[in-house]
């Protein structure tokens, strides 16, 4: 016995039934930490041509010292030079980045934010309405790296 209902033999898409309560995606509440949103701009910045490094010079050479530590919390280098405020459906970022020398420092820092907000908005579902970026330093080709040497083999 083939049983069917008016809306399918008439060739329409029947009716979603919910459930009592009203739909899922209402019942409760998501929220998004800060260091959520710094690992995915973070990430998303450090994907951009032109950007050597996050953060100031004092905080790499710091993070290269607790990445050499164990349990130093190597994964703090993500969200080095990335600094997030979160709240219920927007977000504002600050990022501070190291360019590489010769590329053009507008043109990175516009690709970052472009980069940054489709990767947050995404992921997150949060509007970013706007995303700051303090150009720290360019790494020059000569330079060497800021990592201090360790007296460990």
């Amino acid at each position: 016995m083939n049983l069917m209902t008016d809306s399918e033999r008439s060739g329409e898409s029947a009716p979603l039934t919910t459930r009592k309560g009203g739909a899922a995606a209402t019942r409760g509440r998501t929220t998004i930490a800060d260091g959520v949103v710094e690992k995915i701009a973070g990430m998303a910045a450090r994907d951009v041509v032109g950007v050597h490094a996050m953060g100031s010079g004092f905080s790499r050479t710091l993070g290269a010292v607790r990445d050499r530590v164990p349990g130093g919390g190597g994964k703090a280098g993500v969200t080095r030079g990335v600094k997030a405020e979160v709240g219920e459906v927007q977000t504002a970022l600050d990022l501070e980045i190291v360019v590489d020398y010769g590329v053009s420092i507008g043109d990175v820092a516009g690709a970052v934010r472009e980069n940054v907000i489709t990767a947050v908005e995404r992921m997150t579902g949060l509007e970013v309405v706007e995303v700051n970026i303090a150009v720290s330093d360019v790494k020059l080709p000569d330079e060497e790296e800021d990592e201090p040497e360790s007296r460990l083999q």
